[in-house]
């Protein structure tokens, strides 16, 4: 973790400390529009949407050849992928094709969904033309409803803070005092800790059972702005960005599965200060 933090100050990037103060939840979003369940159609197509929806919220139960971990779609796409800050699925559809600069090429949307099942559930790639990826493209598609290309919506992905020195020390603490009561004092997760017998999951943050050192959460600001805005569950929006980021920071320095392909990502040397791993490009873009 502290090369990371290196590699951010060499990057130019401004470091503070984050105020104490904790800024108020903000208010729903106007333009972001979920359809309701009335506008899924009554055939063939309401089917697919319904299944895809199904697939996405019950990964690894059902499709367990493609899941290398107990994560499931929803346990990043919050609410069914509909929670804004919490990279919702409105609009998406509408934001494909797209350059990626990890890929540095043109990505429709099946090889976004595929990269999911690789990086975040250390998975096997879905058959681009079978049924499971037709089917979660409905949903998908369903969600993003009226909104055309390029698809830009508020609230898509994670809102953005700013950028703060993080503590993996202070982190600790913050996650022994905000974070483990559900995700477990070793990262391991719950599967339905409610004693009303209400069936909630908590998934792992870190261990053999949580997303690779590959995946967008292991990115040191992706990780915090999803903690600062949706985290702990049951009180979002309740930490400082400061603690945002050392307890991001401190989940993120634990160990996980490694991704077998990290080396070959950002293939023109650019990748953001805050991945948690070289790449042979920025490598030989270093060399003299």
């Amino acid at each position: 973790m502290r090369w990371i933090l290196l590699g951010l100050l060499a990057a130019g990037c401004e470091i503070r400390r984050a105020e104490p103060a904790r800024p108020p939840v903000p208010p729903p979003l106007s333009g972001f529009r979920v359809p309701p369940d009335s506008e899924i159609p009554s055939d063939q197509v309401g089917s697919a949407i319904r299944r895809g929806r199904a697939l996405l919220a019950n990964t690894r139960d059902s499709l367990p050849g493609h899941v290398g971990n107990r994560l499931r779609c929803t346990s990043c796409h919050l609410d069914l992928g509909t929670r804004p800050d919490a990279a919702p699925w409105v609009g998406v559809y509408s934001r494909f094709p797209q350059y990626r600069s990890r890929n540095a090429r043109i990505n429709v949307i099946q090889d976004r969904i595929n990269d999911c099942f690789q990086r975040s559930l250390n998975g096997q790639p879905l058959p681009l033309g079978g049924k499971d990826m037709a089917d979660i493209i409905s949903y998908m598609a369903f969600l993003s409803r009226g909104v055309a290309p390029p698809g830009e919506v508020p609230g898509q992905g994670f809102a953005k803070i700013d950028l703060v020195a993080a503590d993996p020390a202070a982190g600790r603490l913050v996650y022994a005092a905000q974070c483990a009561r559900c995700h477990g004092g070793r990262g391991e997760g719950l599967p339905n800790p409610d004693p009303r017998g209400q069936p909630r999951y908590y998934p792992p943050v870190f261990g053999p059972e949580s997303y690779t050192i590959g995946a967008g959460m292991g990115r040191l600001r992706t990780a915090a702005s999803f903690v600062r805005h949706n985290m702990p569950f049951d009180q979002p929006g309740t930490l400082t960005d400061q603690e945002a980021f050392d307890v991001a920071a401190y989940i993120n320095a634990q160990s996980r599965p490694d991704f077998a392909a990290k080396a070959n990502d950002w293939p023109k040397g650019d990748p953001p200060p805050d991945v948690a791993y070289p790449t042979k490009a920025a490598a030989a873009k270093a060399r003299p």
